[in-house]
């Protein structure tokens, strides 16, 4: 019986668990006196450039017979 009752109650003792040390952090914890890390990379500053798509190589017909020039690409 006891087979049946540990794997299937372990997803639930693992969310009691997280659920636990989330309040743990919250309560007990006290705050942090570190800075934020430093917004410059922040995404909301960061300037985005746009990435062009990769060139694909172009692929051999499926009718086309497999030459040395075909072939080698």
């Amino acid at each position: 019986m006891y087979a049946l009752i540990v794997p299937a109650s372990t997803p639930f003792v693992l969310l009691i668990t997280v659920m636990a040390l989330s309040w743990w952090e919250d309560h007990i914890l006290p705050p942090s006196t570190e800075p934020a890390e430093s917004t410059a990379e922040s995404p909301a500053e960061a300037p985005l450039t746009p990435v062009a798509p990769a060139q694909l190589p172009e692929l051999a017909r499926v009718d086309t017979a497999l030459t040395g020039e075909v072939a080698g690409r």
